[in-house]
């Protein structure tokens, strides 16, 4: 059964709603990646967070009042004419709502906990539920009235691409007749200075597959598809194969060969029926550290002998954790999308420096371009702690 995605709402250091980020995307633009102080004790960083105010949350819906919230509010809004007509097509139980996080409202909870230690009371509106994994999906269901199935996935950096996962699931088994799915995550310090810790944050702008890598960037993000078994426009864009993998390798290193993050892409392959040649362009996982570059080109030289046009776009975004495989996935969306008329693709932005040491890859200039000609089929990774790999295939519906 064809899972179908209808609609894109989508926020994140590129910009708010899908053209201002797929121009931005398609140009190449870092800008949103700046230098800022606060996060991390005694140490300036280059973050990706979106600059502005937010939608405020609804005063009905107050208890939900976090940045994380907010966020997926902006991406919600952008599709709202189409969800509340999928409300008025299927009813509201039989949408569903899957989200992938792994920040939630953690920030707000770290500010009233400090609050608490200063003052012996919880600032006025704090709510200890917005710390919980399942408030993304929680606010979501109550600001829709939507009843269907509903929850959250958080397994770090895999998230929000196993949300899409899920939710294709849900309508293969009947459960559903379209699912709100994608996934948020916000800045805040917990994340900032736990990677820190790791060592794993780069100074500079992160710099992925070059010989001068030092790490990532952290970035924020919301994201939300509809999918649906039936097709919402003239050129309807679909998730055409997943797979997913768990080699449990290390609790934070990943396996160095690259042999589950394969086996991720190769399960990816036989769900959608295709053949490595068959894939016109893979959006890097490219976190810039030391060991995922090195595992990932192994896995995906090896996977496709023949070359495949790739790129990380996280030096534009930083990784937005628990949102980048969703993201990822959007921006094979946006490559796919009718609007997309100069058939552009995401360009490397790096340094041009190889690493001698990793096999070579095929990089996606801004003078890249997509073959206008259907079908085309895109493929997203991502890899997330404890070796938990999973790849998407978005691209024409058949």
């Amino acid at each position: 059964m064809t899972a179908y995605l209808n609609a894109l709402g989508v926020i994140c250091a590129l910009g708010r709603g899908k053209d201002e980020v797929a121009r931005n995307l398609f140009a190449g633009d870092c800008g949103g990646v700046r230098v800022q102080d606060g996060w991390v004790a005694e140490r300036k960083l280059p973050v990706a967070s979106v600059p502005g105010e937010l939608a405020c949350i609804p005063q009905s819906l107050i208890a939900h009042r976090s940045r994380n919230n907010q966020l997926l509010l902006e991406a919600g809004m952008q599709i709202r004419d189409e969800i509340d007509q999928a409300i008025q097509t299927y009813g509201r139980a039989r949408i569903g709502v899957v989200l992938g996080t792994s920040t939630s409202g953690i920030e707000e909870a770290s500010q009233g906990i400090a609050h608490y230690l200063r003052e012996q009371h919880f600032p006025d509106g704090y709510d200890y539920q917005q710390q919980e994994l399942s408030a993304p999906a929680n606010f979501l269901c109550d600001w829709l009235e939507l009843s269907g199935p509903s929850y959250v996935i958080s397994t770090a950096c895999t998230s929000s691409a196993r949300a899409l996962m899920s939710a294709r699931r849900l309508l293969d088994l009947g459960l559903c007749d379209a699912v709100l799915c994608g996934g948020v995550d916000s800045l805040c310090k917990l994340t900032l200075n736990g990677f820190s810790a790791l060592e794993a944050v780069s100074g500079e702008r992160c710099n992925p597959f070059s010989v001068n890598r030092s790490g990532i960037n952290i970035g924020e993000a919301a994201v939300l598809f509809l999918m649906s078994r039936t097709p919402g426009h003239p050129a309807p864009i679909a998730l055409l194969g997943d797979g997913a993998s768990s080699d449990a390798h290390h609790i934070s290193a990943p396996e160095p060969s690259g042999r589950g993050a394969r086996q991720a892409m190769e399960k990816a392959l036989r769900r959608a029926g295709l053949q490595p040649g068959q894939i016109d362009y893979l959006n890097l996982h490219g976190t810039a550290t030391q060991h995922n570059d090195a595992m990932e080109s192994q896995a995906v030289a090896g996977l496709f002998p023949a070359g495949v046009p790739c790129s990380s776009t996280k030096p534009m975004t930083g990784h937005t954790l628990g949102a980048a495989g969703a993201l990822e996935a959007a921006f094979c969306w946006l490559s796919l999308s009718t609007q997309n008329t100069a058939q552009a693709l995401p360009p490397h932005v790096w340094d041009g420096q190889a690493d001698p040491a990793l096999p070579a890859l095929k990089w996606v200039t801004t003078d890249t371009r997509l073959n206008p000609t259907s079908p085309r089929r895109l493929m997203s990774n991502s890899f997330a702690f404890g070796g938990n790999n999973v790849s998407l295939i978005i691209g024409d519906a058949p």
